[in-house]
């Protein structure tokens, strides 16, 4: 076994102790993967990276990055997220505010409560995203749901960006 690697407990495999980051904000041995597949819900420009999952951890630690303009799907689940801005500036809407947010700031979705980000500042926005290894699927808004919402001004624009 070499020195960067260790036999996960009970798991009987071998996972790297230290995945270094590269310059990209990709990290070696972990896998860049589209974010959601293709058509199951709206969203541009995102993708993901699990950078930690394992059996012994009750969570799964998870990178996020759009591109300039991008976004991520508006949903809403059971489980909590807990999220960090690592890279970048932009928005994101939690319930019936939208939040400006940049490095570092750091955001709770709590349960069936709307979320989204948006790479709203010309820039790549990456954010990391801690959630339940176990979790319910996502659930989009219907139209009156999303009209609901659009009937708040900073929401309506907010979803126009």
């Amino acid at each position: 076994m070499s020195a960067d690697t260790k036999n996960a407990k009970g798991s009987g495999r071998e996972a790297p102790l230290v995945r270094r980051a590269t310059p990209d904000f990709r990290w070696e041995s972990v896998a860049h993967m589209p974010y959601k597949e293709e058509g199951s819900a709206p969203f541009k420009a995102i993708s993901r990276q699990i950078l930690h999952s394992d059996p012994d951890l009750a969570g799964e630690l998870r990178y996020f990055e759009m591109d300039a303009g991008g976004y991520s799907t508006l949903e809403r689940h059971e489980h909590v997220h807990g999220v960090m801005i690592f890279r970048g500036h932009g928005h994101c809407l939690v319930g019936d505010t939208v939040y400006e947010v940049g490095p570092h700031d750091l955001v709770t979705i709590p349960p069936m409560t709307w979320h989204q980000f948006r790479a709203t500042r010309g820039e790549p926005l990456g954010f990391l995203c801690l959630v339940n290894v176990r979790r319910d699927k996502p659930q989009l808004p219907t139209e009156d749901e999303l009209n609901a919402l659009k009937a708040d001004p900073a929401i309506a624009a907010f979803l126009s960006r």
